[in-house]
């Protein structure tokens, strides 16, 4: 240490030392203190949602039940109605409509009745029932004279030509509506034929004209001619 610095402080070599560690050891506390309590970043914490909330508790789900297969099957039924619409319509057939629908709806679910159909037989406004069957254009048969004394003689004897043969009808047969028993009073026809007029009558819905009889099998011109005026669709 310089002679100058040893007068000056009047210290001693050893005293000097030991200031300078004191002065060392201060500096580096104070320095450390300085460090420690220096302002940090502190992250937030994370919010956790409570347990009721994360996950829905078993009362909160909702409940599903069951119904038995049967107590379906006694429900869907009674819901619809099926009918059967045959005769002038424009798509005779089976017909599912819904509980309390009336004749008119049946009518409207087969295409209508066609051009010129008579339906004031008809009540309209009827409710429909299960199963039941809706015959349109259909106008009663009146009674066949001379058919109880008929009963006896062979089917199909009653001929234009033949004396004493079975009785005609007193008015036109409907096509549409005619029984077996009912179109084998007409001339000509046995229960063969009048069954066959039967068979086409359900394959096409019904009659729309006396003509249409000539498609059938087993009616030519000459029988055709026979049967036209006593015959109505």
């Amino acid at each position: 240490m310089p002679l100058w610095v040893q007068l000056r402080c009047g210290l001693e070599p050893r005293t000097l030392a030991a200031l300078t560690v004191v002065l060392i050891a201060a500096s580096v506390f104070a320095v450390y203190h300085f460090w420690t309590g220096r302002p940090q970043t502190v992250r937030a914490p994370v919010r956790e949602l409570p347990a009721a909330v994360a996950a829905p508790t078993a009362a909160a789900m909702p409940t599903v039940t069951a119904v038995p297969t049967g107590a379906l099957a006694s429900v869907r039924p009674s819901g619809v109605v099926v009918v059967d619409v045959a005769g002038k319509v424009r798509s005779p057939g089976i017909q599912r409509l819904p509980s309390g629908s009336r004749v008119v709806d049946a009518l409207n679910a087969a295409g209508g009745s066609r051009p010129g159909t008579d339906t004031t037989g008809l009540n309209r406004a009827r409710v429909l029932t299960d199963g039941e069957q809706i015959v349109v254009g259909a106008t009663a048969t009146p009674p066949v004279a001379g058919a109880a004394g008929n009963a006896g003689s062979p089917a199909g004897s009653g001929n234009p030509g033949s004396p004493g043969g079975s009785g005609s009808p007193s008015g036109p047969i409907s096509l549409n509506a005619a029984t077996v028993d009912q179109l084998d009073t007409l001339p000509g026809v046995g229960p063969v034929l009048a069954q066959h007029i039967i068979d086409y009558r359900t394959r096409h819905g019904g009659f729309r004209s006396v003509d249409e009889l000539r498609q059938v099998n087993g009616i030519g011109n000459r029988r055709f001619t026979d049967l036209r005026p006593l015959v109505q669709p």
